[in-house]
């Protein structure tokens, strides 16, 4: 089921930018939101009558897979298209802190309703039926935002789109952006890597080792972990005293530096339990003895986890400000992370140890920094021009910057916010 949910998403999702720019992003999202719902009342029936609904769970991840792909590429593309080059991580911080306050309170649910429940069990339906509400009304609410074409920035510039987009224009811009920006290829393996890490935490870290309710209170620290990791890595790639590629490559330093600390203790972790250790009926609680240990290091997972996101998105936003070449790096991404999160589930479902799962996601993580070392190092700049973003849109200057700036070269533009900030122009 998860096989079939990530492999639809990774070929849905790597053209996700061609459905938000013709379809625009409140659509996209509406339509997205309403798979989520779906999938979930899938799991439901599968706990009461397992393989009588087989053929409705594979349907349901399929159609997830293809829902998912339009919704996150169009969530990616207002985050980082939005906002102007010096709020970027800003942006990140809130839309992270935001999201997983969704999961802290899908965390306290089952917390909450299977408090008492010392074995590994299934969660009751009743947080099934919770969770089903929340997605069908959250689809519904993506209905009131406006479009991107609607957007106005505070120093009265827009959003770089297409004006008049067709299927054809957008799969051409997809073509087009990895024909003139072939470097854009060197950050796929931070793509690939960024979900790998979920299947590992979440079910042989967390679902294998812990008891049910310990489970939820080890979901509700590391989605909190979460929210403050966004805040503090969000607005430290924001510092405006740094140059943008100065902050580039620090970042990258920095994460690399963190994949060996943090996992260097998962490694340790690791070593104290297999596969064949873990038993459906027995877990450590949060009353057992050496608990706290486990505990920390998923809380750094937690921590790592965002830090690894924010740092992604980010450089995808520091590469350009046009909405329309935004949305096809997201849907690279939330393609190729995809594609990493199915086989990922697949190696899980297949039964390999625990050990070797851990190690692909050392690897990888360590492994997809380097090489996306020559983009951060080469390709970030300080500022992106306005005629660069331009390019490959049926859009002018004018349609663009405020009326006050269209006298300016494009090239030279910028507001009144972005040069005592020394960074981009002013965001919404």
């Amino acid at each position: 089921m998860n096989t079939a949910l990530y492999s639809t998403f990774a070929v849905v999702g790597f053209f996700g930018g061609t459905f938000v720019n013709r379809l625009g992003v409140k659509l996209t999202l509406a339509l997205g939101g309403i798979g989520y719902g779906i999938y979930t009342i899938s799991i439901l029936l599968s706990v009461h009558f397992e393989d009588d609904v087989r053929g409705f769970n594979i349907f349901a991840g399929v159609l997830l897979g293809f829902c998912a792909a339009m919704l996150w590429t169009a969530q990616g593309t207002i985050m980082i298209s939005y906002p102007h080059e010096h709020q970027k991580g800003h942006y990140f911080a809130w839309f992270w802190g935001i999201f997983n306050t969704g999961a802290v309170i899908g965390s306290l649910i089952p917390l909450g309703t299977n408090f008492h429940t010392i074995e590994n069990a299934d969660v009751s339906d009743g947080t099934y039926i919770a969770f089903i509400v929340l997605m069908f009304f959250g689809a519904a609410l993506s209905l009131l935002l406006c479009n991107a074409n609607d957007i106005i920035r505070k120093d009265g510039s827009y959003v770089i789109l297409m004006k008049n987009p067709t299927w054809q224009s957008e799969l051409v811009g997809l073509y087009e952006t990895i024909r003139f920006e072939p470097f854009v290829i060197f950050l796929f393996p931070m793509f690939f890597s960024s979900n790998w890490f979920y299947v590992y935490q979440q079910n042989v870290v967390n679902g294998a080792y812990f008891t049910t309710r310990t489970k939820a209170l080890n979901s509700l620290l590391y989605w909190l972990a979460q929210i403050a990791a966004a805040a503090i890595w969000g607005y430290l790639l924001d510092l405006e005293y740094l140059r943008r590629s100065v902050r580039a490559k620090l970042a990258l330093m920095v994460l690399f530096v963190l994949t060996f600390v943090v996992w260097g203790g998962g490694f340790v972790h690791q070593r104290t339990y297999t596969r064949a250790m873990t038993d459906a009926e027995e877990g450590k609680d949060w009353e057992d003895e050496g608990y706290a240990g486990p505990m920390v290091l998923y809380i750094f997972y937690g921590f790592y986890d965002a830090a690894w996101q924010a740092t992604v998105y980010w450089f995808m936003g520091a590469l350009s400000n046009s909405g329309r070449r935004c949305a096809n790096y997201i849907g690279f991404y939330k393609g190729i992370q995809s594609a990493g999160a199915a086989i990922s589930n697949n190696l899980d479902a297949r039964k390999v140890s625990f050990q070797a799962q851990f190690l692909s996601n050392w690897i990888l993580l360590a492994a997809s920094l380097v090489i996306a070392a020559p983009v951060i190092f080469l390709k970030i700049r300080d500022h992106v021009a306005v005629e660069e973003d331009l390019e490959g849109t049926d859009e002018t200057l004018a349609d663009v910057v405020p009326r006050h700036a269209r006298g300016q070269s494009e090239g030279n533009y910028e507001s009144k916010d972005s040069k005592s900030s020394g960074q981009g122009s002013t965001a919404v």
